[in-house]
């Protein structure tokens, strides 16, 4: 066997080659003949789910082979266990700046009845009942996060759908869809193979898959299969010896130049003329960067006080913190009448799900100056989002924000407002108050009808606190749309993305008027 630092330092080379070079695929033999060290893992999905724990000493920083089906290659059988190699397994050190932008991976799944795909229906929802994948156990959600590089830290449910706070953000679990969002140097996509698995073990065809995200801000900490956006979009097309419905297509939209966005469909919909539900999808995610330093600093742990009582256990101290740093910055506002689960990490960070009835809410933050970021999140159909935006952007005051939206033709028809299609200057610049939140007694943002002037106070001193509390200002921030794409793929899915960069404060002289949250809907 050749010496073993020897191999090693020719695989890094290989890997570093791969970076520039989009190199996919397929072991190369290092001496120019094949080497019997890069074998590969039989990694088998077990039948009752149990979650298997992945051999660290098998993580080699060498591409990863297409996915087989075993039964491909002729030895039959009634089940579909994947030959997968985990030698692109390995794990990331820190380098001292975070990936905030999140890869996302949505897939739905129709019923298979006899080999005829069933009509899409909504969810069943009788008392205690769940059917898809809502089905899985927590051993195949393990299975799931651990192949992309993630472990589970909190859940919330409620009776459309199960929503998981990730060490790497989150995953979201309705009966026939899965949305999957990862940070950092996650390997998302290594987890299709396993839910083509479980798919199928419940009785589930894939029907759709959506892949998606921003370029990113340090791609030379990526790992395979994610070094360039070619590199996924082979190794998405390499799944199709396990599902021919993977036959989908990629596009970038914005410019090459500046920040933009990857998305990959693959849509096999039976479309329904009966059910509106399936068919009024629409998904809004705002990016970040630059956030104010003042915000920032809410999110670092030791901002806090660490131990509230001798009796507060570590995880109750977590808890508290968690919901401290969610008051402080507004964010429960974000979401009103929402179930919320927070995470506060240590030193620093944030992530966030929420549900209100079918509809979820995601937001993750990175605080680190120099790569400060926060994401939000939501799927919820709202006749405008014009409120909900300024809100978030009011919140975070970042020096610049990109925000996209993934929607059925019909979602769009539904919105009486679209952010993303105004043509007007007046569409393109978005104004929001730069006066820093008034918070109560409570830790919650005060309003007109929690503040209460004393009566020592003038008139004008009460005017101006209650102002203050509603988002009155004497100057706003003006952020202007620098660019805007759109692109309609498959067969009625609408992808638009734009960037907006802060461009001016500008004076005004008068309060402004109180900030509407969102509607309320299912």
């Amino acid at each position: 066997m050749a010496d073993s630092n020897v191999d090693n330092e020719r695989e890094n080379e290989l890997l570093r080659s791969s970076v520039s070079s989009d190199y996919i695929y397929g072991a190369t033999p290092t001496d120019g003949g094949e080497n019997p060290e890069l074998s590969i893992i039989d990694t088998v999905i077990p039948e009752h789910g149990t979650a298997v724990e992945e051999n660290p000493d098998h993580y080699h920083p060498q591409p990863q082979q297409a996915p087989v089906d075993s039964d491909a290659s002729g030895g039959g059988g009634d089940h579909h266990e994947f030959v997968d190699d985990d030698h692109s397994g390995e794990i990331r050190e820190y380098t001292g700046v975070f990936e905030g932008p999140e890869k996302t991976l949505e897939v739905v799944f129709r019923r298979v009845s006899e080999g005829v795909m069933d009509e899409p229906e909504l969810p069943r929802h009788d008392a205690g009942q769940r059917v898809g994948l809502r089905q899985l156990s927590r051993g195949d959600v393990d299975r799931i996060c651990a192949r992309a590089r993630c472990t589970i830290l909190s859940c919330i449910s409620n009776q459309y759908l199960d929503a998981y706070v990730l060490s790497e953000s989150s995953l979201f679990i309705y009966p026939y869809m899965l949305v999957l969002k990862t940070c950092g140097t996650t390997t998302l996509l290594r987890c299709l193979a396993v839910l083509i698995e479980l798919g199928r073990r419940l009785g589930l065809e894939l029907d759709w898959v959506g892949y998606s995200r921003k370029n990113f801000n340090f791609p030379g900490d990526q790992a395979f299969p994610h070094q360039s956006f070619h590199q996924e979009l082979d190794y998405l097309y390499s799944h199709r010896n396990l599902c021919e419905r993977l036959d989908g297509n990629g596009y970038t939209l914005g410019p090459v130049t500046d920040d933009h966005w990857f998305v990959f469909v693959a849509d096999q919909t039976i479309r329904s003329k009966n059910n509106d539900f399936l068919d009024t999808d629409r998904v809004l995610n705002i990016m970040m960067f630059d956030i104010d330093e003042t915000v920032a600093e809410l999110f670092y742990y030791n901002a806090y006080e660490q131990r509230a009582g001798p009796d507060e256990t570590d995880d109750e101290a977590v808890r508290r913190i968690s919901m401290q740093q969610t008051k402080a910055a507004g964010i429960d506002a974000l979401c009103p009448g929402a179930i919320i689960d927070p995470r506060a990490f240590e030193p620093c960070g944030y992530s966030m799900n929420a549900i209100l009835f079918r509809s979820y809410y995601t937001m993750h933050i990175t605080p680190e100056s120099g790569s400060s970021y926060a994401s939000f999140e939501t799927n919820q159909r709202v006749a405008s989002y014009t409120s909900l935006i300024n809100n978030v952007v009011r919140a975070f005051k970042p020096k610049r924000f990109v925000m996209t939206l993934m929607a059925d033709e019909d979602g769009l028809r539904q919105m009486k407002e679209n952010p993303l299609s105004g043509s007007t200057a007046a569409a393109a610049k978005i104004a929001v108050p730069t006066a820093p939140p008034v918070l109560a007694a409570n830790g919650r943002r005060a309003d007109a009808s929690t503040i209460k002037p004393s009566p020592t106070s003038s008139n004008a001193e009460a005017k101006r606190t209650v102002a203050a509390a509603e988002g009155g200002s004497a100057k706003k921030m003006v952020y202007k749309r620098t660019n805007l794409a759109s692109i309609h793929v498959e067969e009625d899915c609408c992808c638009m993305m734009g960037n907006w960069v802060l461009h001016e404060e500008e004076s005004t002289g008068l309060p402004e008027a109180r900030p509407r949250g969102m509607s309320v809907g299912s």
